[in-house]
């Protein structure tokens, strides 16, 4: 169905639409998907959840240019957001790596940053909720203020507020964990 609205064609999205777009476009934007991320089960995956997500917004989506164009751009986009995403969780493991390797640290030491990294999720978890989600956005996907902002529908400001809040209690929480396990390395090495 398209509503004419001072010259702007706006195209509503019913469930048969999208299995028209699904069928006619599946293949080329699994393609598109493929030339980003180079792994086929991933771009058929991200492909997927585009389509999933149209259903499941279909009330909410207004397409203002072509279907096409629109399924590529959120292919495109999802597509950057999980290359960010791997490449985050890339940098995570690297420091795990060096943590376990001899260059790194001794097995004692791991042993505390494992607990450390335990209570700190513990800590994590127990954030408000708001907080929580907003934080582990920022720290574990990578989304930058902004991105959080438009993803949540919030300000700016309001993103930069929760993560000084959930930095703020998380040292309040590990801080004194951190200060234990500094004087305990301190009197190890006495």
């Amino acid at each position: 169905m398209t509503h004419t609205q001072e010259n702007n064609s706006v195209e509503l999205l019913t469930e048969k639409r999208i299995e028209e777009l699904f069928k006619e476009h599946y293949s080329v934007l699994t393609a598109y998907a493929h030339k980003f991320l180079s792994d086929l089960d991933d771009s058929r995956e991200i492909v997927q959840n585009v389509f999933v997500n149209l259903i499941d917004n279909k009330n909410s989506v207004k397409i203002h240019t072509s279907a096409k164009a629109h399924l590529y751009t959120c292919v495109r986009n999802a597509c950057l957001n999980s290359i960010k995403q791997k490449n985050t969780h890339a940098r995570h493991h690297d420091s795990i790596r060096y943590l376990n390797s001899d260059i790194g640290i001794g097995a004692d030491k791991i042993l505390e940053q494992t607990e450390l990294e335990y209570q700190l999720y513990k800590a994590i978890d127990k954030l408000p909720e708001q907080c929580q989600r907003i934080f582990k956005m920022n720290r574990f996907n990578g989304y930058t203020n902004q991105e959080i902002a438009n993803k949540l529908e919030i300000s700016k400001r309001t993103v930069e507020t929760q993560i000084s809040k959930a930095l703020k209690i998380l040292r309040n929480k590990i801080g004194p964990m951190l200060a234990s396990l500094l004087i305990l390395w301190l009197l190890k090495e006495l």
